[in-house]
């Protein structure tokens, strides 16, 4: 029996981790080895994240796998997208980096497009339109004077950046550079004329690699930090979604993913990027995955609703949100639909405010209850996937054959019974934490473990539980989507 063993980072904006997965005769287990905070930092009336402080809780899960003797055959990391890091000649940090979440970049876009037409940038990258969009928040920068900016030998992704802590190599990995609305996803390099536009150099954001692409070795000082020896550090999907899909247990490719947590995403994977005015007017972006497939997804709001609804409900309903999805199919169905998208509930002040004034407006039911409230969500989101689907029909190279679902809301079985109701197709619920998973099989994958991503998934689905929702009650679904799209044309697409 072979045992090999990975050590994997997976961050995210409000908390982090270090996992050991631990690959034996085709099947995977993976162990939390520490789990910690990722606090913002705000200061001089700005929001920055603490890498350094990051950086300390990676040298310490490395530590814990050196006191238990573990021989590792790597170490990858996987964050969010959009963020950078600056650094300078010396190698250097020059400033704690921008959180997305910082409002210098409002009104960045109008700005930007001042110079360069709005068609023209999405021609180029076939990426929707974000304000943090890394493109964006270096042109502030630039437009700012900012000082870090101006001395920056390298601008680094944040897991690129903490791999450059690790190595000394500097890298750009390309599921994360996907996200910045600088890649041209034909040519899979930064687009020279995005780049001229706010002063930077392609040589500033070190060299290209892919996913399981070797970055370099621990360095020295690390070594002495941590008691590991010369370790390799492969670059995975550094960007988490594209870790999480990796890990979608999908036998071939007619398949459709959605992530389900407080946002959705949902999308399918191509061997190449879809730009046309379609994929425009739909706001679909197209971001890196692995073995050079594109992303090609459209961002929902997802359980959101829900626990926005819930922080003001507070005590006077079950705490239980299992309790809560139960309650829910008391009542009655397709009394209310929202278009989850709408503006109005991107921050309410409230929710359930919010979603009563919608149906007001629209003429239908208002939620009098929790119970009602939450079959309104339910239900919507739903149909806002069947709704998104269908765009994804129309654009998708393949026919669609199921749907696979990762994150925490597919345990919601409710919900996911009503999504294969609403699409009639049969959806696929695990792993519910999905991105440590492909960050792990990213790493065998470089190792020679695991051959493509294909078998990747076969790994996966091997080793996690899954359950399918087969449609039961299409007709009713049918009849009540015609009365979602009443209630909603409207609203955004």
């Amino acid at each position: 029996m072979n045992t090999q063993h990975f050590f994997a980072v997976d961050l995210g904006a409000t908390s982090g981790r270090t996992i050991l997965g631990s690959l034996t005769d085709g099947r995977l287990q993976q162990r939390e080895l520490t789990r910690f905070p990722n606090h913002i930092i705000t200061t001089n009336g700005h929001y920055h994240w603490d890498l350094l402080a990051l950086y300390r809780e990676v040298i310490q899960g490395l530590r814990a796998v050196a006191a238990e003797g573990i021989e590792l055959c790597s170490i990858g990391i996987d964050t969010w997208g959009c963020d950078v890091a600056l650094f300078g000649r010396d190698g250097g940090l020059l400033r704690s980096p921008y959180c997305y979440r910082d409002p210098h970049t409002e009104g960045a876009m109008d700005i930007f497009f001042e110079r360069m037409a709005r068609e023209q940038v999405y021609e180029k990258t076939g990426i929707q339109f974000m304000p943090f969009n890394t493109l964006f928040q270096l042109d502030t920068l630039r437009r700012n004077g900012d000082s870090a900016l101006q001395a920056a030998e390298r601008v680094l992704f944040i897991p690129d950046a903490l791999s450059y802590m690790l190595t000394g190599e500097a890298v750009c990995e390309y599921t994360v550079l996907s996200t910045s609305q600088l890649l041209n996803p034909r040519t899979r390099r930064m687009d020279a004329e995005l780049l001229a536009a706010i002063g930077m150099e392609e040589s500033q954001f070190g060299r290209y690699v892919q996913p399981g692409e070797m970055v370099g070795c621990l360095s020295e000082e690390v070594q002495r930090l941590t008691g590991l020896g010369a370790v390799p550090v492969v670059a995975v999907a550094g960007h988490d979604t594209a870790s999480a899909v990796a890990a979608v247990p999908a036998a071939n490719e007619r398949f459709a993913y959605l992530s389900c947590g407080t946002w959705s995403l949902l999308g399918i994977e191509t061997s190449e990027a879809i730009i046309n005015e379609r994929s425009r007017a739909y706001n679909f972006t197209n971001e890196g995955g692995i073995e050079g497939t594109t992303r090609f997804l459209k961002n929902i709001c997802g359980m959101w609703l829900l626990e926005q609804c819930r922080k003001e409900w507070g005590e006077s309903v079950p705490q239980d949100v299992n309790q809560i999805n139960l309650d829910a199919m008391q009542a009655t169905p397709f009394q209310s639909f929202i278009n989850p998208d709408d503006a109005r509930f991107a921050n309410p002040a409230s929710m359930p405010d919010a979603i009563r004034q919608y149906c007001r407006e629209t003429g239908q039911h208002v939620p009098t209850d929790y119970r009602e409230m939450a079959r309104c969500i339910f239900e919507s989101l739903a149909m806002r996937y069947r709704q998104v689907l269908g765009y994804l029909r129309e654009l998708a190279p393949f026919a669609i054959e199921r749907l696979h679902v990762i994150g925490g809301g597919s345990r919601n079985a409710h919900l996911m019974q009503f999504t294969a109701d609403s699409t009639g197709l049969p959806v696929v619920t695990g792993p519910v934490e999905g991105t440590a998973l492909g960050n792990i099989l990213l790493q065998a994958k470089a190792a020679g473990v695991v051959d493509d991503r294909f078998a990747m998934r076969n790994i996966v689905a091997q080793s996690v539980e899954l359950r399918t929702y087969v449609p039961t009650s299409t007709e009713a679904w049918d009849d009540a989507y015609e009365t979602y799209l009443a209630k909603t044309k409207s609203t955004t697409f």
